[in-house]
């Protein structure tokens, strides 16, 4: 067992994103088996572009302001606080914030299971 305090994490940059800073709180290098969790910050304008990660499922759970993502078919799901979308492994999406605020998410990524 690890607590966390919010003082704690780790900064990084995500491939692919823009007008963006990260902070994962616990992953691969703190000693998880494949687990990742992360504070995802977009500043207004930010996001990611079209892409996907072949072996990870990913959960993004909106606790500040509003994103859109959108799917290869460009499909748009609007996500405001408390809103949370589940992309599986191969998923391609693109995030883009909405509004004039900045977008704050919790990023859960775990690997995906062989099928």
């Amino acid at each position: 067992m690890r607590l966390i305090k919010a003082s704690e994490g780790t900064a990084y940059e995500a491939p692919n994103h823009f007008n963006f800073w990260g902070t994962r709180k616990c992953g691969v290098p703190e000693g998880t088996a494949g687990l990742n969790v992360s504070i995802s910050e977009f500043l207004p304008n930010g996001g990611a572009t079209m892409s996907a990660s072949a072996d990870k499922e990913r959960v993004y759970f909106v606790l500040r302001g509003k994103m859109t993502v959108q799917d290869k078919a460009g499909t748009d799901y609007f996500l405001e606080e408390g809103d949370m979308i589940f992309i599986a492994p191969g998923e391609e999406r693109s995030i883009t914030v909405t509004g004039s605020a900045a977008c704050r998410t919790i990023v859960i990524m775990s690997p995906a299971k062989p099928a």
